[in-house]
């Protein structure tokens, strides 16, 4: 998309590092992850049966997934583990001014 731009979603102040929180942003709900102070943003949608990524738990750089338990690296979007085959949408991100933006 040639005009892809960042957007403040989130205040930086209320990501609990290991934990996710769930953002909404023009229609689409992002998983946000706290990963030891750099926070990364994916959809909140497993590619395997659309669960809610959000109400898993991170290991390290991974986001669970609540229903089946597949696994997805939130740095790219990579598949770590099945059921899942297919990768998830990530968002660049940055922590500017005590929010946190990400490119839509």
């Amino acid at each position: 998309m040639p005009n892809e731009a960042f957007v403040a979603i989130a205040d930086a102040a209320g990501l609990t590092p290991g934990r996710v929180t769930v953002v909404r942003h023009d229609g689409r709900r992002i998983a946000l992850c706290n990963v030891d102070g750099d926070v990364y943003a994916v959809d909140d949608t497993c590619s395997h049966d659309d669960g809610p990524l959000g109400e898993g738990v991170t290991d390290g750089h991974a986001i669970i997934c609540p229903r089946h338990g597949a696994k997805f690296d939130v740095r790219d979007g990579s598949v770590l583990q099945m059921p899942a085959c297919v990768p998830i949408r990530v968002y660049e991100t940055k922590v500017d001014n005590g929010k946190v933006w990400i490119k839509a």
